[in-house]
């Protein structure tokens, strides 16, 4: 902001972000290994393919390109960086792989049904400008896949990176189906990592999700929605749109101040509309078969109950990535 009246910021003062420290050129301290996209910090889907491309700029300028029998680049991740950074080897002639460990758009594809995804026009390598603002999950996802099918860029989808380990100037990454020797290596595996948990009893029933994939299946049912983010919004007033549900949003906070303003405006909407009963301040002690423990200002209410919905972010990878020796530094607020 050229005012500086606006400032972004890294975590809050209660709740930290593990952001691994990266460079301008989006190596890290790991000279030839690179990250790009939302696990560096910064989201959005033009960010991260614009971040993508970028990095795989950065990358095809290291020295020993092209030399020996080893690959010029690993790229693990196949969402809207990883697969901006693929094309990008590709379109340098780079001698690459791209690992992912599930499908094609990374936390794009595992968005709700019928998504509203806002994005801007963004550069795609091969393919060029791209003029996108506003459209669905499942448009943007095709998109991606008539992109795939029309370059030939190849994907090894299911396979799953175990370990890197520096070799010479380059690297050994040992993943679920074999070994590879590389000189390079762009980290774009997005920030879901692990979902981030309650730690309350009866969490480990089958009614507890971390994510909503189709709002449909909970017709009818009593729903908790527990979460102050956009995805928690989302997932709370699409179910509440839904025949016969009842819906329950529990957010710690007083506010959902981390929320776009569209979001929240659908939750005043549904509360207004009686279709969403909202819990500010409160936190779930328990989980049974038929019913949740929920305390709000001290006392503790058991709400009906037939699914429970956790969008309270993932757990970043960080032990996976200080097992490589890369620096990871945790942001109370920082911008």
């Amino acid at each position: 902001c050229p005012t500086l009246a606006i400032q972004l910021v890294f975590g809050t003062d209660k709740r930290g972000v593990d952001i691994p420290n990266v460079r301008p050129n989006f190596e890290t301290n790991l000279s030839g290994i690179f990250i790009a996209g939302e696990l560096g910090g910064m989201g959005l889907v033009s960010n991260a393919v614009e971040q993508g491309r970028q990095a795989m700029e950065s990358i095809r300028k290291l020295s020993g390109m092209g030399q020996g029998n080893r690959l010029d680049v690993i790229i693990v991740g196949a969402g809207p960086s990883g697969f901006s950074a693929s094309l990008g080897a590709m379109h340098h002639k780079l001698r690459s792989v791209t690992i992912e460990q599930d499908t094609l758009g990374g936390t794009v594809a595992h968005y709700p049904r019928a998504k509203i995804v806002m994005t801007r026009p963004m550069e795609l390598p091969i393919v060029g400008k791209v003029k996108v603002f506003e459209t669905t999950k499942e448009k943007l996802l095709e998109f991606w896949q008539k992109i795939e099918r029309d370059t030939g860029v190849k994907i090894q989808y299911k396979e799953r990176v175990e370990t890197i380990i520096p070799d010479g100037d380059g690297f050994a990454v040992h993943t679920t189906r074999g070994d590879y020797r590389t000189r390079a290596v762009l980290l774009a595996i997005g920030r879901r990592g692990t979902p981030r948990k309650l730690g309350v009893p009866g969490e480990d029933l089958e009614k507890v999700v971390y994510r909503l994939i189709d709002p449909e299946q909970y017709r009818g049912l009593h729903v908790l929605v527990v979460g102050g983010g956009d995805s928690a919004l989302e997932a709370a007033t699409s179910i509440a749109a839904e025949p016969g549900s009842t819906v329950t949003l529990s957010y710690r906070e007083k506010a959902f101040t981390r929320a776009k303003e569209k979001n929240r405006k659908k939750v005043e909407l549904a509360s207004t509309e009686k279709r969403l009963h909202v819990l500010y301040g409160s936190n779930v002690r328990a989980v049974h078969k038929k019913s949740v423990e929920v305390e709000q200002k001290g006392e503790v209410v058991h709400i009906p109950n037939d699914a429970v919905i956790v969008c309270a972010g993932g757990i970043l990878p960080t032990p996976f990535l200080k097992e490589i020796g890369i620096e990871v530094e945790t942001k109370h607020g920082t911008a």
